[in-house]
């Protein structure tokens, strides 16, 4: 992906269904794809750069729409300047620096979160490594603090511990990618598409050799040469003025030394000759096809001709490759088209899985001949324009954060020495041509081209005065009380809710129908307890509407610069939108013709029916799936509403037919039986004339709404009588996951929010028990965690963690050990609760920043029955938790008694040592559950 594709539409929760309905009224006026293109206002993130005399390049955006500050560095190094024997170093460090600094001497988590800080992450790619965070303005000073001690203080921290520690937390994470199915073809397809000694020829991740080589000495050396101020950019952005921030700069990074001058790779575009096939036998579930192009790097008028390219081949349902392979032809399960441009070269890149059992010869022939008349003709204009809107649709929710756009500037000005450079590029865009386009495949994407069939197995300035007191950190003052705009309801005529919240600054509107039928639906009366029959209807409810047919449908989207989709949780089903304001009109048209008149044609529920089966052979392959196609059945029992969340089992999918899904929506999708959450730039006022224009005469059937089990009637789920195992096999899985769980309190019980500073405190965050214990002591794991499922009724609380699997055994002792004296003799301790609650306190302004986030919380709230001033309301309930109740909640959420355990992993290598620990009894099932032994 190109540096200004950042972020899809925020708010698209998943896909859709419905049945045959009034029509809804056709809207005033039609918008082609053409006159919205022409409409759609210019994107601009204003700036001011400066640089240090130390040579830091520093960048300065103004945002005050939320008391949040976001904070990037971002260093030009990464693997691509990596020499021979020192493959993976730059991902290494990225690893090491979050590890603690000569001031700090901890991990940065333990600092950040309890400040409020969201979004806290780094990382490493060909060509840089950047951290990055999202703090309350009060936090500012913290997070300066951490990013400039470990720029200029960094080498006292680093001792033989931590770099074996962070080498063994590294290589867990490449053995966890590769753990996957497919992870192991980045190196194969790094190594087959440059040459050697190319700098893009290994990958990211390391060598497994190189860094166990690693000493001591190496790491400080490559530090020095490296991550000095005059590698580096330093991006703030949001609630700071220019000036401020000129002063914050200096006094916390002033008096850092340049370091040596770096030498930076140039251009190395490496075009491949004729065609290169190379066929890998690996343990994946479904054949898969790779072709690649090289192209020149990022910042080329080609590269953003060829990533337009990319999105007419195979951007969604209105992609050729899509509406050929797999909407018509049905020979592939997934198609995929894409470009990644790094800093000295580029690749275009077609990916494309078939269905079980098919062959890859007729995809790949389909392909050669889509991609030929392409070529050979260009796109049409409709096309073109239509893409063109879509692309600026997805790009649009980023600008409305100040991490996108800190990160887009900072991207822009490491890659060009501009951060306005997207704006070329954007030009590049807005001006192509269809011939440009035409003309840009036929340079780069002839016969050169690597082939790759993936078959499954049949099995130096003198330092400046100190200017900042580092004896200690800066402690960040206590957040305001959250204050986030009013929820106004009202209610139709018809029965149906509106719920508004009105956002102004980015000209998106985002909805969501939130109709009381989830998954919880499937045993409803009437409905023969066809488990995943709510999200198979949901998942076809944009199939098809009226005259228009999915790809109709599709293209009516893009020409529109809109998404529409539907999702599936326990207790609700939500349709969604997602429009940026010129097309609200029309775009409201085609959402409420798909609410309430889906035709679900008879054709597009096979094609979906296959889709779903081809993901259920997926989820089988994978170790996480695998364990969320069992834990709910076991934990629940296979009759209980909640069972059912992996995607399904191949009879009754096969089984659904188009009158189960016609019968499921009418009896389901009513306005009676729905709330319609509107979050943007509108009002009630003024969004609900457009309402009642598209859904005022949308009249609910005679009959009551129906009722599907309600909080009081969900069955109770008594907890496991004692400990209990179940192991699923992953032969030849180089990791095991770990899970233990146990049926929680209801979620509308009384206490929920000192749950969750439980949960805080033991697995849910960075620094929490678990994730120290695993991931940072032992470096057993990559990550560990724990949550609590939420729910009107009983909830689940779920610890677990992917791990090294020769200590599968040895990590549940660990995990068990955690488990046990969270609610016995090492409660929560008063600090522990102290920095949990404040961490998510300080944290709440982050979660609401965008209108997709603040729309997604307030769905969530609506569908679990809570007040609609529950997040205002929340702060005091978050701040008026003791130790002692949140130790009596810890007692509540965890039974170390009761506990259910899931491994996952190679049951050849691990089985033995896990019946060995005489947790409880030992069953061994099957993929879907099923006891084998």
């Amino acid at each position: 992906m190109r540096i200004i594709v950042t972020l899809a539409a925020a708010f698209c929760l998943g896909l859709g269904t419905a049945t045959a309905a009034t029509p809804a009224k056709p809207a005033p006026g039609k918008a082609d794809a053409r006159s919205v293109t022409a409409s759609l206002p210019t994107i601009d993130v204003p700036f001011e750069k400066f640089q240090l005399a130390n040579g830091l390049t520093v960048i300065v955006h103004e945002d005050h729409k939320a008391p949040l500050v976001s904070v990037n560095v971002w260093y030009h190094i990464g693997s691509k300047d990596e020499p021979e024997g020192r493959h993976g170093f730059a991902h290494l460090f990225e690893h090491l620096m979050f590890n603690g600094s000569e001031h700090y001497n901890d991990e940065f988590f333990r600092a950040l979160e309890p400040a409020g800080a969201t979004g806290i992450n780094g990382s490493t790619n060909r060509d840089r490594t950047n951290y990055f965070e999202t703090v309350p303005t009060a936090a500012l000073d913290l997070a300066l603090f951490l990013e400039s001690d470990r720029m200029g203080h960094l080498l006292g921290a680093i001792d033989q511990a931590k770099l074996d520690e962070q080498r063994g937390v590294v290589l867990n994470e490449k053995r966890q990618g590769e753990n996957q199915p497919y992870g192991s073809l980045r190196e194969i397809l790094s190594q087959q598409s440059y040459p050697p000694g190319h700098p893009y020829s290994w990958t990211t991740i390391g060598s497994e050799t190189d860094l166990n080589a690693a000493t001591l000495d190496d790491v400080k050396a490559w530090f020095k040469r490296y991550y000095g101020p005059n590698n580096a950019t330093l991006v703030i952005a949001g609630d700071i003025d220019v000036a401020t921030a000129k002063a914050k700069a200096e006094q916390f990074f002033g008096a850092i030394p340049a370091g040596e001058p770096v030498l930076h790779a140039k251009a190395w575009v490496a075009p491949l000759s004729g065609e290169k096939r190379i066929e890998v036998n690996d343990r994946v579930p479904l054949p898969r096809l790779y072709l690649m192009w090289n192209l020149p790097g990022d910042g080329e008028r080609d590269t953003v001709l060829l990533d337009l390219f990319s999105d007419l081949l195979a951007s969604g349902k209105t992609g050729r490759l899509f509406e050929r392979l797999v909407y018509r032809d049905q020979t592939a399960s997934a198609i995929s088209a894409s470009v990644s441009s790094d800093e000295i070269a580029g690749q275009f890149s077609i990916v494309a899985s078939a269905r079980p059992g098919a062959s890859l010869a007729p995809i790949e022939a389909a392909i050669r001949e889509e991609l030929k008349r392409l070529i050979d003709q260009g796109p049409t204009e409709a096309e073109l324009q239509r893409i063109k809107t879509q692309r600026y649709a997805d790009l649009l929710p980023a600008f409305d954060g100040v991490g996108a756009k800190g990160q887009l500037l900072a991207a822009n000005e490491l890659m060009h020495n501009d951060p306005a450079h997207y704006k070329k590029e954007l030009a590049w865009e807005r001006e192509a041509t269809a011939n440009d386009i035409r003309d840009a495949a036929r340079r780069w994407l002839g016969d050169g081209r690597l082939v790759l069939e993936v078959l499954p197995q049949n099995i130096d300035q003198a330092a400046k005065p100190e200017t900042v007191d580092r004896s200690k950190l800066p402690v960040p003052a206590a957040s305001a009380a959250l204050s986030l705009p009013p929820l106004v309801r009202t209610t139709l005529s018809n029965g149906l809710k509106l719920a508004v919240i009105e956002r102004r600054g980015v000209p998106l509107v985002e909805m969501a129908l939130i109709v009381d039928a989830g998954r919880a639906a499937d045993l409803g009366a009437g409905d023969g307890g066809k488990s995943g029959l709510a999200a198979l209807t949901f998942g076809q409810i944009d199939e098809g509407t009226g005259s228009l047919d999915a790809l109709a449908i599709a293209r009516k989207q893009a020409d529109l610069g809109i998404s529409i989709g539907a999702s599936t949780s326990r207790e609700v089903s939500i349709v969604s939108l997602s429009s940026i304001k010129p097309s609200l009109g029309p775009a409201l048209d085609l959402y409420a013709s798909i609410i309430r008149a889906p035709s679900f044609p008879a054709a597009d529920l096979a094609r979906g029916k296959q889709n779903l089966l081809s993901a259920i052979v997926q989820e089988k392959a994978s170790p996480g799936g695998l364990l969320r196609r069992v834990l709910s059945k076991q934990i629940y029992g296979e009759t209980h509403p909640y069972a059912y969340t992996g995607s399904g089992e191949e009879a009754v999918v096969a089984g659904i037919t188009r009158e189960d899904l016609v019968a499921f929506h009418q009896r389901w999708v009513r306005p009676d039986n729905a709330t319609l959450l509107i979050v943007g730039d509108t009002s009630l006022a003024e969004i609900q004339p457009l309402i009642e224009a598209r859904f005022g005469d949308w009249r609910a059937p005679q009959a009551k709404p129906p009722i599907k089990p309600p909080v009081k009637q969900i069955p109770a789920v008594a907890l496991a009588a004692k400990p209990r195992v179940f192991l699923l096999d992953k032969p030849g899985a180089t990791q095991s996951i770990v899970a233990a769980a146990n049926i929680a309190p209801d979620g509308q019980a009384s206490g929920q929010e000192a749950m969750s500073t439980a949960n805080t405190v033991l697995g849910g965050q960075f620094i929490s028990r678990l994730n120290l214990n695993l991931r940072e002591d032992k470096h057993w794991s990559y990550g560990a965690s724990s949550s609590v499922t939420r729910t009107r009724g009983p909830q689940v609380f779920l610890a677990q963690a992917a791990v090294e699997r020769n200590r599968t055994a040895d990590s549940i002792v660990e995990m068990q050990k955690e488990l046990r004296e969270m609610v016995g003799k090492h409660p929560p301790t008063a600090a522990e609760v102290d920095a949990a609650k404040r961490a998510d306190l300080l944290a709440l302004p982050g979660s609401f920043e965008t209108a997709g986030q603040v729309a997604g919380a307030f769905a969530s709230s609506i569908e679990l029955g809570q007040p609609d001033d529950y997040y205002n309301r929340l702060p005091a309930l978050i701040s008026e938790q003791t130790p002692e109740a949140v130790a009596a909640a810890a007692k509540q959420l965890v039974r170390p008694e009761a506990l259910t355990w899931f491994v996952v992993g190679d049951l050849a290598k691990i089985e033995a040592s896990v019946r060995k620990l005489n947790l409880g009894e030992v069953s061994v099932l099957d993929a879907d559950g099923k006891k084998l032994r």
